[in-house]
Order: C-alpha cells, then sequence, then structure tokens
C-alpha cells in the first residue's frame, strides 16, 4: 500500500445556483481518508472533467441523472492512480478512468473503475477525445445523426470539448463541407486554420440564421446542436428536406431563470422532414469498441487535433467550471492536480 493521506480535499455544493453559478456557491472542504474496505479502491486523482451538463445537476430536478446533494461531494469524470487496494482487479500503481472527480482522493467501489494505458494516450485523454465527450461526438454524429459521405454539417459550440470533434470527424469521413460556430474570432480562426472546418462564424457578430446562410448557401444536412436557441432555430431554416439535428445540449439556456422560448419555426420541420433526435452516451456504450478504434487511429495518423484547456489545482475547479460556462476553454477543460 501506498501512504494514505489523514485528509483529502472536496468540493461541496453548499447551495443551488439562482442563474449563472458564482464562486459562494461551492466550498472546499476537507474530509478524513481511511483504508479502502474489501471490494474498494482508493484513488488519487491526478485529472478530472468539468462539463456543460454539470450546471444541470446543480438545480434540485429530476433529470436523466440525479441532481448533485447539498453540502455533499460533487462527481464527475475523473483519472487517477490507485493508492490502495482491496480489490484483486487492481493494484497500486494501476490508473483508472472513474466517476468520483471534484475530490483529491477517491474511495470507491472497484466495479465503477475502469484501467486506462498512459503509454497509448495521456490520461488526460480519458477524460476528453477517448471519453465521455469523444464517444458522444462519435456516436451522435455517426448513429443519431446518420451521418454519411458528402453530407454538409453544422456544429454550434464548435469550440467546445465536444463540438471541435465532430466537425473533425465529419471532415475525416467525407463531409462536403463543415460550418462551425463559436463566441469568438480568435476561435473562428482556429476551427477554420487547426481544425479544418470550411467556414466558420462568430455568433456575436449578428444574427446567427445570417450568418448560416452566408456560410451555408446551399443549406445543411446534419446539425449537431450544443447550443440550442437561435442556433436550432437557424438550423431548421437551412436544413435540406430530410435533414437531420442531433440535439446534445442547450447551454444558451442553462443559467435561464425564466422558461426560453423555443423556435419558431417548428412547422419547417413538417415540409422538410426533418428528425430531431437527442443524444445521452450512455445509450451507446456499444460504440466503444470502434470509437476507440477509430479515434486513437485518426490521433495517431494526425488526422484528428484534440485541444485541452488546463487549469492546475484543485483549489482551482470551481473557476474553472464557471470558466468553461463562459467559453473560456479551447477544447476538453481539465482540473490537473499537482503536487
Amino acid at each position: 500500500m501506498s501512504q494514505i493521506p489523514a485528509v483529502s480535499r472536496e468540493w461541496h455544493l453548499v447551495r443551488r445556483p439562482q442563474g449563472w453559478p458564482v464562486a459562494e456557491d461551492f466550498a472546499l472542504r476537507e474530509v478524513p481518508v481511511a483504508a479502502p474496505a474489501p471490494g474498494r479502491i482508493l484513488v488519487r486523482n491526478l485529472h478530472m472533467s468539468v462539463d456543460p451538463y454539470m450546471r444541470g445537476r446543480m438545480n434540485d430536478v429530476k433529470s436523466y441523472i440525479p441532481p448533485f446533494q447539498l453540502d455533499a461531494p460533487m462527481d464527475g469524470g475523473a483519472v487517477g492512480e490507485v493508492v490502495a487496494s482491496a480489490d484483486e482487479r487492481f493494484a497500486v500503481g494501476d490508473h483508472v478512468l472513474h466517476g468520483l472527480g471534484w475530490r483529491e482522493y477517491a474511495d470507491l467501489d472497484a466495479k465503477h473503475a475502469t484501467k486506462v494505458d498512459a503509454s497509448l494516450a495521456p490520461l488526460s485523454a480519458y477524460l476528453g477525445v477517448l471519453g465521455m465527450p469523444g464517444l458522444t461526438a462519435y456516436a451522435g454524429l455517426f448513429e443519431v445523426a446518420s451521418f454519411k459521405e458528402g453530407d454538409s454539417v453544422f456544429v454550434s459550440g464548435a469550440a467546445g470539448a465536444v463540438g471541435g470533434l465532430v466537425g473533425q470527424f465529419a471532415k475525416i469521413k467525407g463531409a462536403s463541407r463543415v460550418i462551425g460556430s463559436a463566441g469568438s474570432d480568435e476561435k473562428v480562426t482556429l476551427l477554420t486554420e487547426k481544425y479544418g472546418f470550411d467556414a466558420a462564424f462568430n455568433y456575436k457578430n449578428g444574427p446567427v440564421a445570417g450568418q448560416l446562410k452566408e456560410a451555408a448557401p446551399e443549406g445543411i444536412d446534419v446539425y449537431f446542436d450544443n447550443v440550442g436557441g437561435d442556433h436550432l432555430e437557424a438550423a431548421i431554416s437551412s436544413l435540406n428536406v430530410h435533414g437531420r439535428a442531433t440535439l446534445c445540449g442547450a447551454i444558451a439556456q442553462y443559467n435561464a431563470t425564466e422558461p426560453t422560448p423555443g423556435p419558431s419555426n417548428l412547422a419547417l420541420v413538417i415540409g422538410k422532414r426533418l428528425r430531431l433526435q437527442g443524444v445521452l452516451v450512455g445509450d451507446h456504450a456499444g460504440l466503444q469498441p470502434k470509437f476507440v478504434q477509430d479515434v486513437a487511429g485518426w490521433l495517431a495518423s494526425g488526422q484528428l487535433v484534440a485541444d485541452e484547456t488546463v487549469v492546475e489545482g484543485v483549489e482551482n475547479a470551481a473557476a474553472a467550471f464557471l470558466g468553461m460556462l463562459r467559453g473560456e476553454n479551447t477544447g476538453k477543460m481539465i482540473v490537473s492536480f499537482t503536487g
């Protein structure tokens, strides 16, 4: 057994945010650490994930994933090193992926941990391009949106952890045109010059519908929605007959305090025979082997770029989460624990 520390720091939600979360909604607290019970392992977390879906879990509402509890540790994806094991499947020194982030040390049931290989990819990649965001992009584009070679694809939130991968996957598999929207001119440049998008625009520079029509004069066949709101309305206008939209996120309304209006042009769905379908990554576990094989190959060949924005220190995890909601990340937002 490695040295087991006396205490671990972990983030608790101490009040439910009203609108945009603020630092005072969170507290970093010290808790005692003990040796794991039989069937359990103790993991020193090395990297943790902050993701948009976590904002929804801060509300006390029923959803596809339970809400965070007040005055209790939050959770989310993390990778770390086993420092004590009471389960024969894991040895001290193994690297594992698990769901108890937001803390320095995680005591968890061994059946909820997955070994990962640090020689195949950096450990943080298992939280991004080779993890939940990557599989979300892969399943949402290829299975839910039924992407096929020659399709024209529009991605909103295209410089984020999921969106940036969707656009690149589409290009690799033969899209005729890939268009992205992002929230800064710097991100627009990144999309076209680094990620290979054919066109991109800053949604803050004018109405989305007009900018999308200019970028895709012949319409689009697939829309991957990470934003909702005016982006979804614009996409419905630009989708061609039998177009498909994958609804992945609606970050434009996550912090709204009043009900947000839906698209005003839903009647177009009928005449164009559009398909709008939601995606939850948990429904697509069967794609995991092919996903890892394909994406690891694209990474190795240099066809795929996987950016990360790294914030150092467990004490900065809440600030990293708030920054991600404001769009301060390019690619996957990761919190790395050092020392």
